[in-house]
Order: structure tokens, then C-alpha cells, then sequence
């Protein structure tokens, strides 16, 4: 299989580190429609994404189902209808890391969402 299918090798990798409260708010500015939620070990970035029907919400779960197997980050989902809530964070450094963040970019990308100005 193409290595576009194999997940990130996490341990041939520097460890990911918790965020600073400043670098999250930072990194949230950055990011259009995300927001934080729970704190201690359970804070994540989270957001709702709206769809026309269940065909169109389901297409982007699969896609982001794929973003999420090769950065081997999974994010939380809640699936509806017409809309899809995404909820990130990172569970070994009991907060957000970078992960998450560049995740939430990829899942704006699908949905063609354009970063905050």
C-alpha cells in the first residue's frame, strides 16, 4: 500500500508537549468558528460543521476519518443530520499540543474554510 495510507510513526518522532494557555489562545485566533472546551487534561478545540444533508456530513466524517489515520490524532465526533461536531485534543500530554491544531486546519481545509484573519 502507498504511504499516503500509513499513519505517522509518532515514536521516530520528538514527543508532542501540552500548550501554553498563551499559545492555545494564540493558535485559536488563528483558526475561524474553533473553540476551547472542559479544561484540566480534558480542555480540546472544538467546532460544528454544517452540511446540507446527511450524504454531505457523512462525506466529510470519511474524509476526515482518512486526515485522522495518517496523523494518528482522532479526534471526538458527533454526527448528525446536518452537521458534524469536531473536538480535538491531545490525551497523552493531558492537554492540546500542535497536533491539534494543525488537525483543525486540516478538517477546516476539507469544508474549504478559510483561516481567520
Amino acid at each position: 500500500m502507498s504511504s499516503m495510507f500509513n499513519p505517522k510513526d509518532w515514536k521516530n518522532l520528538p514527543p508532542r508537549k501540552a500548550l501554553s494557555a498563551t499559545k492555545i489562545v494564540s493558535g485559536l485566533a488563528r483558526l475561524d468558528g474553533w473553540r476551547l472546551t472542559g479544561d484540566g487534561a480534558d480542555v480540546a478545540i472544538e467546532k460544528t460543521f454544517s452540511f446540507a444533508n446527511y450524504f454531505e456530513t457523512i462525506a466529510f466524517v470519511n474524509a476526515l476519518a482518512f486526515v485522522a489515520h495518517t496523523q494518528d490524532h482522532h479526534p471526538d465526533l458527533s454526527v448528525h443530520y446536518n452537521r458534524c461536531v469536531v473536538r480535538f485534543n491531545t490525551h497523552d500530554v493531558g492537554g492540546l499540543s500542535t497536533t491539534d491544531f494543525d488537525c483543525a486546519r486540516q478538517a477546516d481545509a476539507l469544508v474549504g474554510a478559510a483561516p481567520a484573519a
